[in-house]
């Protein structure tokens, strides 16, 4: 591997622009470390095919891509319009009416897909439609009639998004079309769950016992996109109960107020290293792209700030699912990146401060083999896991040493795929408790073999005696890649 390995990761959606085997084909070329399924379009069938053609394009290049099932959550739907649409105006009133036909929406009124919204809002609340271009204020609220007043008008049109300023919704996070595609997921074998709109930790532990009892270990991503998810306990319990966080910032940014997301981003990065919970930053990161061939300089400058805060992942949505350019997208996020992680970023607060030392043997190795790796000149560190939990204390520490995630479990190689800095690489072969000396020599060997190190290379390697238990990391190594081991 001569070329610079990239440590943040890129997740990419895949739709009707980016699903065909040539682009795939492309884009995992490209980089693509995870690709995003979004439930919210296309049938079981459509997400089975796009799964395997993914999978089949990473054998090719011979690398693991992970592979993220996004479920659509409750969104909050207008109906549709007889003509399609209507155009309204400032201080014009408007009904949104819960007992209308789904399809009669005209000049006065429009249907309403959750019911339940009019007893979720009273006089002086605030609706935002179409993610926040229209926005109405409700006057009065009569039977299945919820009467409002038009604030800042425009065309609106079928089945947009209804979301009320400052949050308050009581919608569950899960709908019976997300519990059918959860089992979708986990029959096509994913490796990452997206749950949308969580409110809590209790939410996301209830979406875990529905992925459990289908067989499937897939990790579970909190999407953060309510305004009561962002309160400090909530937070804390989401990240306490999630594989990983995404920063969903289009519904967030509609229900807190766009200028309060910066701050929030902000705040979650700091948080989420505490709690080893890796962050995903979504939502148009290249936007601009969707349209044209460059990103905008203001886009480049969000995608490098994420990095900089030390965001495991950042993601394209349309760009690549719909937009005209998706490989442009993937190598415009891959060289901002490349070109950010040339600034050095000092280990993480969070895992070196006093105040969270390490909890677990597994988590001190973690520790010591990133202190090392800052302080001597090491080449790669190879981590053997089961379970991916060494290389995610590894990657909480913002260190620029390339760790390798050395596992013969599918299932963890996959996991791996959104941590920052850590690469799946399978193991040559399956060790028994005793074989810690053999495996290390022939992970040594294929280090070489693969140009990943030169024979003065420095490589870390951590691994636990007996060798294959869960959480037996419990030895750290230091060995030059050329020296003759026995």
């Amino acid at each position: 591997m001569t070329h610079q390995i990239r440590r943040t990761k890129i997740v990419a959606t895949i739709g009707p622009a980016s699903e065909s085997p040539e682009v795939l084909d492309q884009l995992i070329g490209a980089g693509v470390n995870v690709v995003r399924l979004n439930f919210s379009h296309g049938s079981p069938e459509e997400h089975r095919m796009r799964a395997e053609n993914v999978r089949a394009a990473a054998a090719k290049h011979g690398v693991y891509v992970g592979i993220l099932a996004d479920m659509q959550g409750p969104k909050i739907r207008i109906g549709k319009y007889k003509t399609g649409k209507t155009f309204l105006k400032p201080g014009q009133k408007y009904i949104i009416d819960g007992a209308l036909d789904l399809n009669d929406g005209d000049d006065e009124r429009v249907g309403l897909t959750y019911k339940e919204l009019v007893g979720d809002v009273e006089p002086g609340a605030r609706l935002l439609l179409n993610d926040g271009l229209i926005v109405m204020d409700v006057d009065e609220v009569i039977g299945q009639e919820i009467h409002c007043t038009v604030v800042i008008g425009g065309v609106l049109s079928n089945n947009k998004g209804i979301n009320r300023a400052g949050g308050g919704l009581s919608a569950a996070a899960l709908t019976e079309k997300d519990k059918e595609d959860i089992k979708t997921a986990c029959a096509i074998g994913v490796d990452y769950i997206a749950i949308s709109f969580p409110r809590n930790g209790a939410d996301m532990e209830y979406a875990r016992s529905l992925v459990r009892a289908e067989g499937s270990n897939a990790g579970l991503v909190a999407k953060v996109e309510r305004a009561e998810a962002v309160e400090d306990e909530n937070l804390k319990s989401i990240m306490e109960t999630s594989d990983a966080v995404m920063v969903a910032r289009g519904d967030l940014g509609v229900e807190v107020g766009d200028a309060a997301v910066p701050p929030i981003q902000k705040k979650m990065l700091r948080m989420a290293p505490k709690y080893n919970c890796p962050v995903i930053v979504a939502t148009q990161m290249m936007e601009s792209m969707c349209e044209n061939p460059i990103p905008t300089r203001a886009e480049v400058n969000d995608c490098a700030n994420a990095v900089l805060d030390g965001t495991d992942a950042v993601m394209l949505s349309g760009e690549s699912a719909a937009g005209k350019y998706p490989l442009e997208a993937v190598l415009a996020m891959h060289r901002t990146c490349l070109e950010t992680e040339k600034q050095k970023v000092m280990p993480s607060s969070a895992t070196r401060d006093p105040r969270f030392p390490p909890m677990t043997v597994d988590e001190c190795i973690a520790r010591q083999a990133m202190e090392t790796a800052h302080s001597m000149p090491i080449k790669a560190i190879a981590a053997f896991t089961a379970t991916g939990n060494t290389t995610l204390y590894m990657s909480r520490h913002l260190g620029d040493v390339p760790i390798y995630a050395v596992t013969a479990s599918k299932e963890t190689l996959g996991r791996v795929t959104l941590f920052r800095n850590v690469i799946p690489y399978c193991m040559p072969a399956n060790y028994g408790p005793s074989d810690a000396p053999q495996a290390t020599i022939d992970i040594k060997n294929k280090m070489l073999e693969d140009d990943i190190v030169g024979e003065d290379d420095l490589i870390i390697m951590t691994f636990g005696t007996p060798m294959g238990e869960s959480g037996g990391t419990n030895a750290m190594k230091i060995i030059r890649a050329g020296d003759h081991l026995v």
